[in-house]
């Protein structure tokens, strides 16, 4: 049984959501040849403050980029 997860960042509607978790459902299933039904996916979403890149939050990068 795969089982997928994905870790982004919140903000994204519920409607993009299922787009992904129906793609990447089809995907899953035609390349490991294993039946739609065994596919399992979860989406983790994080608060922008919560995820650091290169010693910063994506937060605060966010914000020197707005300012900048």
């Amino acid at each position: 049984m795969p089982f997928i997860q994905i870790n982004m960042l919140e903000g994204r509607s519920a409607d993009k959501k299922e787009r992904l978790i129906r793609e990447v459902t089809d995907v899953v299933a035609e390349v490991l040849e294993a039946p739609e039904e065994s596919v399992r996916i979860m989406i983790q979403e994080m608060k922008a403050e919560h995820w650091g890149i290169a010693g910063e939050s994506v937060k605060k990068r966010s914000q020197l980029k707005v300012e900048g």
